[in-house]
């Protein structure tokens, strides 16, 4: 072999073996390419809006972008399914809800967050028990009273069967021996509207959801079934100031998970990188301007808080009668 030849397969050797460091190098890196987050309910939506504005500014902290997707239906079977089956790399997560922590209990859906390898917490958000401005109970002792004088008789507004609202005063009334009158809405929206219209007696929501309400002086909210008074709502009494302690309740929540499955390293960057999105200023002053109360956990406190809102729901599904375990 010539000395040219010799040269030239000297040349191509070493080109390759720089091409095949760069590509093992290349498949080390994660994440080399964007990270798809599933949102299991729909676009312009609480946990929507909570998702899109979580990663707003992903790329400052992951160096590529997270992409929301939306896939509904079935309560939200759909979408955190598809996060749970989805290919264990670590490009795909889903925001997981509160719907979670009741699919079993309810025989809705063999899911649970076990089938996860959880990320963090998001925001916990406590429910409101309120009356319209001109109602005739100024506080809860009130109603609480007329509701245990006269069971069945108060009606109670909420926006569906099995959710957050429903369960959390559900709870709060089977601890009291007290028996509401639930009326299910589409959502918070005509809740509100038949609070005001006074179509019904009180309402359950999601503090945050009266917000507007509240502050245009609509609403009196008795209380916020939380063990802190809300920031935005400094003279709303918690439960137990209103004389009704209850030290486990009930909260909607969201969050974040990855299938089983993925590598102790890749989790590693998923839970830092979120954190930082979590940290994130501006992500912090929305949640504020939205009365979100964000609440964050690391993997291991978002599965205590897991289980104990599993073991918390089985008397409220109990006592209006949605229990049916898987």
């Amino acid at each position: 072999m010539n000395a040219r030849k010799l040269g030239l397969l000297c040349a191509l050797t070493t080109l390759c073996v720089f091409v095949a460091v760069g590509t093992v190098a290349a498949a080390d890196a994660f994440p080399a390419k964007d990270i798809t987050l599933i949102c299991p309910w729909s676009a312009g939506g609480g946990t929507d809006t909570v998702a899109r504005s979580l990663v707003k500014n992903a790329k400052k902290h992951f160096g590529v972008n997270v992409n929301v997707v939306n896939k509904t239906g079935g309560m939200g079977a759909v979408g955190m399914g598809a996060a749970a089956t989805a290919r264990p790399d670590g490009y795909t997560v889903g925001m997981i809800t509160f719907q979670l922590s009741t699919f079993q209990s309810m025989g809705l859906a063999k899911l649970s967050y076990r089938d996860y390898n959880l990320i963090q917490l998001v925001n916990q958000s406590p429910a409101a028990i309120s009356v319209a401005a001109d109602s005739k109970w100024k506080n809860l002792k009130q109603l609480m009273d007329y509701a245990k004088e006269n069971p069945g008789i108060v009606t109670v507004g909420h926006s569906g069967a099995g959710g957050a609202w429903h369960l959390a005063i559900a709870s709060i009334a089977v601890k009291n021996d007290i028996q509401f009158n639930y009326v299910p809405f589409d959502g918070a929206a005509p809740t509100r509207t038949a609070l005001i219209g006074e179509h019904i007696d009180c309402a359950t929501t999601g503090i945050d959801e009266m917000l507007q309400l509240y502050q245009a002086g609509k609403v009196r909210i008795l209380a916020v079934n939380n063990t802190t008074r809300h920031a935005l709502f400094p003279d709303v009494p918690t439960m137990e100031e209103a004389g009704y302690p209850n030290p486990n309740p009930i909260l909607d929540w969201r969050g974040l998970a990855a299938p089983k499955g993925v590598s102790p390293e890749n989790m590693t960057v998923l839970i830092d990188g979120f954190k930082k999105c979590f940290d994130d200023p501006e992500f912090q002053e929305l949640a504020k301007k939205l009365g979100l109360p964000l609440v964050y956990k690391d993997p291991a406190g978002f599965e205590d808080f897991l289980q104990g809102m599993e073991e918390t729901l089985v008397p409220a599904l109990e006592s209006v009668g949605l229990y049916n375990p898987m």
